[in-house]
């Protein structure tokens, strides 16, 4: 067995990992939840850290904290912030209500680091205490939520980076196909001509609009309640701290963040939370929806729409040689599925708030920012292995746009409605093409045909065949 060292805290004595910088309440946190195995979010435990940094800089202004000690908790910071200390944050997401045991488990790394940094001895000789010292002027009810809210505005900044690549690479495509003519589909039946590149392009521009919708909904995370402590009072918080902790976190993270105009209901409320949430559902949606009509397109690649060829990233079948597959879409749907899934986590969140706090910020701190990480990471893996490399096949839209039925549509405002649905129906059922049958009917001369089938007019406003 591993070496062990005795800690303890209100509730007795309990056995620590020698060198864990964590200490008494990490320990019974791990021990009361096995239930994932998984870490803290990277950008939960970043704006935790940021946190207590900022809290130590504030308290040593305002001459509460010692500045040996305050000193040394800063120091510890900075060195969990260059992730010399990942391994010693170990609480599981799922948890007890508030993340306290997330904020006791900061609060013991870095007082343990700060007393080492002291010249104490790991664990036993504590000269900065968690709560005392590292804590002071804090609750968990306040620091969780900040530290929600600051990990959503850093991996915010990584999703928006990622939207904008797509968004670019699926607007260089529309320009690449612009003069590339094919059926459209809806109700996935054939239908009028329409542009390659006009696909493309709603595909961009849908893009587009998810991001700046996300874009603005960060800002509803900016208002930050550090400083309610418990219940939004204040209590044990020194109006000059709650002043200068909110500039430091600004020096130190370079976000816009402002005290909030009422503690009470950020310390009550998820809405933020679900207002970002939402936007990040939303645009997973529209990217979800794009992936999908890709693997459409792509689809055959001769039995059957074939109109756009993928990169080849992967072999597709262990049975099928030769098969390859739309993986990286398919990845794509999959990460905006679960993305959508945590965004239903984050609205009962909201909703189960009760009274004077929202004990719910570990599921937010875990659907949101981990759904914002996954997002990010998929979409620049699909720009990147899947979009950036789309081709037309431009024989393939030729040939189907041929067979199109839909291509009568620009006859009706010469023989009507009526007697363009006979020549479909009958080209149809003879399997032949409409010109073919247009020509045996003779409802127009050769020329005029011709000028009323030229597909490229069809996909702008206008009557074909008519300048």
């Amino acid at each position: 067995m591993s070496a062990t060292r005795t800690e303890k805290d209100t509730l007795g004595q309990i056995e620590v990992p020698a060198q864990a910088l964590y200490g008494a309440q990490s320990q019974r946190a791990r021990d009361n939840y096995p239930i994932s195995g998984l870490p803290p979010q990277a950008d939960y435990v970043w704006g935790m850290v940021t946190i207590k940094k900022a809290a130590a800089l504030a308290n040593m202004d305002t001459g509460r904290l010692d500045r040996k000690i305050g000193e040394a908790i800063v120091e510890a910071a900075d060195e969990a912030l260059d992730g010399r200390h990942d391994e010693h944050f170990v609480v599981d997401p799922w948890q007890a209500g508030a993340g306290v045991s997330h904020n006791m488990n900061t609060n013991e790394v870095l007082a343990n680091r700060a007393s080492e940094l002291l010249g104490g001895e790991r664990g036993r000789d504590r000269k900065v205490h968690p709560n005392d010292h590292v804590n002071m002027a804090q609750s968990s009810n306040d620091t969780n939520p900040t530290a929600v809210r600051l990990g959503a505005l850093r991996a915010s900044d990584r999703l928006i980076q990622a939207l904008d690549g797509l968004a670019a690479s699926l607007g260089g495509k529309a320009r690449s196909f612009d003069d590339i003519v094919k059926p459209a589909r809806t109700h996935l039946q054939d239908a009028v001509p329409i542009r390659l590149g006009q696909e493309f392009s709603g595909w961009a521009r849908a893009v587009e609009l998810g991001t700046e919708r996300l874009r603005s909904s960060v800002e509803a995370v900016e208002e930050i309640g550090l400083g309610g402590t418990a219940a939004g009072t204040g209590i044990n918080a020194e109006p000059a701290y709650i002043e200068t902790v909110v500039r430091h976190l600004n020096e130190l993270t370079g976000f816009d963040l402002h005290r909030s105009d009422n503690f009470f209901r950020v310390t009550q409320s998820g809405a933020d939370m679900t207002h970002v949430s939402s936007a990040v559902k939303n645009v997973a949606v529209e990217v979800s929806r794009i992936a999908s009509d890709i693997r459409l397109l792509a689809s055959g690649p001769r039995t059957a729409i074939g109109e756009i060829i993928l990169p080849p990233v992967q072999p597709g079948s262990s049975i099928m040689p030769g098969k390859v597959n739309p993986a990286m879409a398919e990845m794509m749907n999959m990460v905006c599925f679960q993305v959508i899934g945590f965004d239903e986590v984050c609205t009962l969140a909201a909703h189960n708030g009760q009274l004077d706090l929202n004990v719910w910020w570990p599921s937010f701190g875990f659907n949101l920012l981990f759904g914002m990480t996954i997002f990010a990471n998929g979409v620049k893996a699909f720009t990147e292995r899947c979009v950036d490399g789309i081709e037309a096949d431009e024989e393939r839209c030729a040939y189907l746009l041929e067979q199109s039925l839909m291509l009568v549509t620009s006859m009706t405002d010469y023989i009507g409605y009526e007697a363009a649905a006979r020549i479909a129906k009958q080209a149809h059922e003879e399997r032949r093409t409409i010109r073919e049958v247009a020509l045996e009917h003779e409802v127009m001369s050769e020329a005029d045909l011709d000028d009323v089938l030229d597909v490229k007019p069809m996909t702008e406003p206008g009557i074909p065949g008519r300048a």
